[in-house]
């Protein structure tokens, strides 16, 4: 007998033991489980269970009807609102790809998304609809566009499209049998990620890993049926980490916010009775800035994701002060999103408040769905010893990384060298087996022949009570390569001068890595919180050419952003791969 024969004979794998994993489905469960709880809410909009099943399989099927099948790609450029989380749904379920675009995107990105990905379909939120217009124009090719009407869109822009979603919907048939999913390594969506080098990369996600994500995300955050979860994260970014397809496994509630403001954050917490929340570390400062009294007021209990760098130690104490809980995560938009936790051990509450926040900027161990996570040498994939200091490469295996990247095999083949997804973070290992970023790649600073991680820095002036946000980039030096340079963002009212923030950097860190530049303005930030690097890159460069009238740190220090770096991410529009 052959090796395993015994347990492989008269043991077929069938339709009844063997079923293609997808998120879709999570939606006839809540459909028939929980049909008249509230799904989705949207101002005074509430669409049940059900409702919501038989909106998404009416455009399914309306969708079918206008040539999309197996792998047929729909595209959107639309903001957190109902239609966009339908599309998560209706979209797979008529066997097609959703490709929801970065709403803050040039006209030639988008037409060459949409040209990259075959696009037939585009659906576009009226707030966007001259943008889409000029980048439709310029695809040279036809293409159906559908148009959201939001009424609660403050700058709706002529309508475009050939109908509006509300008539799409309204062709479809309900009752349609829908095609099954016969593979779940099929295409469910596609992600368009960094183009600030070079041409974007259209990350791929299959059925299997959006539904293994979408799991995890509810295992580690421990969610349940009674979560009221609000969207302060883009849907266009990594598929809102899942969590439309997370809200859909629980059988929770949606609560759909179409900007991501301070007044509308705090408004929906206290209507809506919001348990969780995720985002980058600026909607935490976004909270804290309502103030004591009006954090005091709203629910305690609620849980905050948060991803990228960690929030500023003084936003964590004022939001955990509240009842509130924080915990960071780790991702890429390669990996469909958080796929690290940084596990809160209860031992660690005893630790005083500075203890308490080193541990918590930690981006942790595996989430459950993720398989392996190794930090090692990215030249011979030899793991680092987990001593806390010892940098390597972070790399990640498992069923919740991406298919790969549409169209670019040799960039899928480097980024899966060795049996491994590359992720380009430089980290550290702690002897109790956490992974803390010490930063990108190509964002350490060699100075002197000296290594200096920028987020070490950056951590340094968070603790500054002065400083609401800081970044620190490479200036190139006549004598040293390159030194540290800060961008530094002061809490409303407070005042603080160059030299007394390097000063204060040189009681807490080793004096090479003191930033010797500091420039104050308002941190270039995407439309998912996160800085723009590349715009600081640019601008300690020209500094230190002398042409871009920033001073340095010897002099008076009160420098702000030239006018253009309003303009620079729609110039150069990201979608960040750490999120």
């Amino acid at each position: 007998m052959r090796e395993g024969e015994l347990y492989d004979r008269d043991l077929p794998r069938c339709a009844a033991n063997h079923v293609p994993l997808s998120p879709v489905t999570f939606l006839d469960r809540s459909a028939a489980v929980w049909p008249e709880r509230t799904a989705l809410v949207y101002g005074r909009r509430r669409t049940s269970w059900r409702a919501l099943r038989h909106r998404c399989r009416a455009l399914a099927s309306a969708l079918r009807g206008r040539g999309i099948g197996r792998g047929g790609t729909v595209a959107a450029l639309a903001a957190n609102t109902p239609e966009l989380f339908e599309l998560h749904f209706a979209v797979p379920l008529s066997g097609g790809v959703l490709a929801a675009l970065n709403t803050r995107l040039d006209a030639a990105t988008i037409a060459w998304m949409l040209e990259h990905c075959e696009a037939q379909i585009l659906f576009v939120d009226r707030e966007f609809a001259a943008i889409a217009a000029d980048a439709v124009a310029r695809l040279g090719r036809g293409i159906a566009v559908i148009d959201i009407d939001d009424p609660a869109c403050l700058h709706r822009r002529a309508a475009i499209g050939e109908c509006d979603y509300e008539a799409l919907v309204a062709e479809g048939d309900a009752s349609e049998a829908l095609p099954p999913l016969e593979d779940e390594w099929d295409a469910i969506a596609l992600n368009y990620t960094s183009g600030t080098t070079g041409e974007p990369k259209g990350v791929v996600y299959h059925h299997r890993g959006a539904y293994l994500n979408a799991v995890s995300n509810a295992l580690d955050w421990q969610l349940t049926r009674d979560c009221v979860y609000l969207w302060t994260l883009p849907m266009f970014h990594c598929n809102g980490w899942c969590f439309a397809w997370t809200i859909a496994a629980v059988g929770g509630m949606a609560v759909c916010l179409r900007q991501v403001r301070t007044h509308a954050i705090v408004e929906a917490i206290a209507r809506e009775g919001v348990t969780h929340l995720c985002g980058a570390p600026t909607v935490l400062t976004m909270i804290d800035a309502a103030g004591p009294e009006v954090l005091a007021s709203l629910k305690t209990g609620v849980s905050v994701m948060v991803a990228a760098a960690p929030p500023p130690p003084s936003v964590i104490e004022a939001i955990e002060r509240h009842g509130w809980t924080v915990t960071h995560v780790y991702g890429l938009t390669e990996s469909y999103g958080p796929v690290m936790i940084n596990e809160w051990q209860a031992e660690w509450n005893g630790r005083d408040a500075e203890a308490r926040t080193a541990l918590k900027a930690r981006q942790g161990v595996r989430g459950h769905m993720l398989e392996d996570v190794m930090v090692a040498d990215p030249r011979t994939l030899q793991p680092m010893p987990a001593d806390s200091s010892s940098v390597g490469e972070l790399f990640l295996r498992g069923n919740n990384v991406m298919k790969g990247y549409l169209r670019q095999a040799e960039a899928t083949e480097a980024a899966f060298r060795g049996g491994w997804l590359h992720t380009g973070d430089l980290a550290v290992r702690h002897p109790d087996g956490y992974v803390e970023i010490r930063d990108r790649a190509k964002d350490i600073i060699i100075s002197g022949g000296e290594n200096i991680a920028t987020i070490e820095i950056e951590n340094a002036l968070h603790r500054h009570p002065s400083v609401q946000g800081a970044a620190v980039v490479a200036r190139p030096d006549p004598l040293w390569g390159e030194t540290p340079c800060a961008f530094v963002e002061l809490r409303p009212g407070e005042s603080a001068d160059a030299n007394a923030l390097i000063a204060y950097c040189r009681t807490v860190l080793a004096r090479f890595k003191v930033p010797r530049h500091v420039i104050f303005g308002p941190l270039p930030r995407s439309s998912t919180g996160k800085v723009l690097k590349y715009v600081l890159r640019e601008t300690a460069r020209e500094d230190a050419e002398g042409r871009s009238g920033l001073g340095p740190a010897d002099s008076d220090g009160e420098t702000a952003f030239d006018d253009k770096h309003d303009l620079a991410e729609i110039r150069h529009p990201p979608i960040a791969r750490q999120f």
